[in-house]
C-alpha cells in the first residue's frame, strides 16, 4: 500500500493546509476504508483483488454477488478541509459484467462538518476519461461552508453480475479557477424580397459588420439564412459545405476574429440536409450539425435527417447545435449535454418558448437563440434571459461565464447528476 502527503501547494494562502493525498496499492485491510451500504441485506460485497491493479498491487473491489439490489462499496474520510478551499479529486476504475457503467459505477464526494454530519450537497463525479481496461472519474470542486472533511465514496449500484475495481485514487488542493467569459451576440434579422440565396445572406452580413463590435466571441445566425425572404425551394439554394455562402461567413469570422454559428441547408449527393454550420475565428468550417428532428413540412419539402448530435470544441469552451424542431425533443439538448456541451445554440425560425427555457434548466447548459418567429435570446441555465433582441436588425449581445456554478441550495450540482442519475438504461418503446 502507498499513501502520500506531500506539503504545501503554491498559489493557496499560508493560513491553509493544503491537501495533496494519493493512494495506490491495498493490503488485505486497506488502512481508513470501510464498507458501507444503507441496509445490510442489500450490501454488494466489497473485498480487496491483489490480483487486478494499476501498478502496485492491490484495488479496491466491489461486486453485485448477483443482488439486483445491491448498492454501496467503500468510503473513507479526508479531514483537514478547508470551507472554500477548492479540491481535485481522480480514481481509476476498472470495470466488468457491467451494463450501465454512467448508471452503476459511482464516485461521490460527500462533505463533513467536524462533527462528521453532511454539510451542502454531495458532488457527484462524472468526468470520464480513458479507453481500455482503465479509466478514470474526476472533478473539481470547492468545499462548501462550514467543511471539516469529506468523505470519498466509491459505489457499484444495481448490478448484480457487475463487479468494479478502483484504485489510484487522489485528492489535491487547487487553486480557485478563474472566470471563463464568453462575448455572445445573437442576431434578430429577417430579410424580405430579396430575390436570391446570396441577396439574402448579404443581409445577415451587412447587419454583422455594421453592428458586432469587438471582442464578440461567438455570433449567432438563425436557422435557414440562405432560404428566408427570397421565395425559393429548399433544391434552389442548397449547396455544398464547403461552399459559397460558408466561404462569406468564413471572411466575416476572420474580419471579426469570432466564430460564428448559422443555419443553411446542405446538398450532398442528391440529399438534401437542413444544416448548422460552425466557423471559427480563422474562417474554418470547425464542424456542421444536420437537424435530426424534422417538420413534415421539411419532410415534404424533400429534406432528409441527420443521425448524430456532435459537440465542438472551440477556444472557450464546448458548444452544440439544434435546430428549431428538434427543441420539441428532449433528447437533443440531453445528447449534447451528456457529451458535455456547455453552450446550445439553436438558430430557430419559430418554436415553444416554454421548452427552450426547459432545455436550458433541464440539462444545466446556457443556450442562445437566433429567430423570426421566436425570440432571439442569450440565456442562463437557471432560464433566466440574460440579454434578448426584441426588434429586427438588433442583437441579443451578453457575456457568460462558463465557470461560474449554477447549483441549487437542496439540489447541489444538477448538471453532474444529470449524467450519474439519468435513467437511459430504460426503455422508452
Amino acid at each position: 500500500m502507498r499513501l502520500l502527503a506531500i506539503g504545501l501547494i503554491p498559489l493557496l494562502a499560508p493560513a491553509q493546509e493544503a491537501i495533496s493525498w494519493r493512494q495506490s496499492g491495498f493490503g488485505a485491510h486497506p488502512e481508513s476504508w470501510t464498507a458501507w451500504s444503507p441496509r445490510a441485506e442489500i450490501a454488494p460485497r466489497t473485498f480487496v483483488d491483489a490480483n487486478v491493479s494499476t501498478g502496485e498491487p492491490g484495488s479496491l473491489a466491489i461486486s453485485g454477488n448477483s443482488n439486483a439490489a445491491a448498492f454501496g462499496g467503500w468510503e473513507r474520510r479526508i479531514d483537514k478541509i478547508q470551507p472554500g478551499q477548492w479540491y481535485r479529486f481522480a480514481a481509476s476504475y476498472r470495470a466488468s459484467g457491467i451494463t450501465h457503467e454512467e448508471l452503476q459505477v459511482l464516485a461521490r464526494l460527500d462533505w463533513r462538518t467536524a462533527a462528521g454530519k453532511r454539510t451542502g450537497q454531495p458532488e457527484y463525479v462524472w468526468q470520464v476519461s480513458g479507453k481500455g481496461d482503465w479509466r478514470t472519474v474526476s472533478i473539481d470542486a470547492a468545499a462548501p461552508p462550514n467543511a471539516a472533511g469529506v468523505a470519498i465514496q466509491l459505489y457499484l449500484q444495481n448490478s448484480p453480475q457487475g463487479t468494479v475495481w478502483w484504485d489510484d485514487i487522489s485528492l489535491q488542493s487547487i487553486s480557485a479557477p478563474g472566470p471563463r467569459k464568453v462575448t455572445v451576440a445573437a442576431v434578430n434579422l429577417r430579410p424580405r424580397n430579396t430575390a436570391s440565396r446570396e441577396a439574402s445572406v448579404e443581409k445577415f452580413r451587412e447587419l454583422v459588420d455594421a453592428k458586432v463590435s469587438a471582442p464578440t466571441d461567438l455570433i449567432l445566425l438563425p436557422e435557414g439564412i440562405t432560404v428566408v425572404g427570397n421565395g425559393k425551394k429548399y433544391a434552389d439554394i442548397a449547396e455544398t459545405i464547403p461552399g459559397p455562402t460558408t466561404a462569406t461567413l468564413s471572411a466575416l469570422a476572420k474580419a471579426k476574429n469570432s466564430w460564428i454559428a448559422a443555419g443553411i441547408y446542405e446538398r450532398e449527393g442528391t440529399t438534401l440536409y437542413n444544416t448548422a454550420v460552425l466557423i471559427d475565428r480563422k474562417g474554418n468550417v470547425a464542424g456542421k450539425y444536420r437537424k435530426v428532428y424534422l417538420p413534415r413540412e421539411e419532410v415534404e419539402g424533400g429534406l432528409t435527417p441527420g443521425n448524430d448530435y456532435p459537440v465542438f470544441e472551440t477556444d472557450f469552451g464546448k458548444v452544440g447545435l439544434m435546430i428549431c424542431w428538434d427543441l420539441q425533443y428532449a433528447d437533443p439538448a440531453r445528447a449534447l449535454a451528456l457529451r458535455g456541451a456547455e453552450m446550445i445554440l439553436v438558430p430557430i425560425w419559430g418554436g415553444n418558448e416554454t421548452l427552450g427555457k426547459a432545455r436550458a434548466i433541464e440539462n444545466r447548459v446556457f443556450i442562445a437563440s437566433s429567430g423570426y418567429d421566436y425570440p432571439t435570446y442569450v440565456m442562463d441555465p437557471d432560464g433566466e434571459i440574460l440579454s434578448i433582441a426584441r426588434e429586427n436588425g438588433t442583437l441579443a449581445t451578453a457575456t457568460i461565464d462558463l465557470n461560474r456554478s449554477y447549483a441549487d441550495k437542496w439540489l447541489g450540482d444538477m448538471r453532474g447528476r444529470l449524467r450519474k442519475e439519468l435513467r437511459t438504461d430504460v426503455r422508452t418503446e
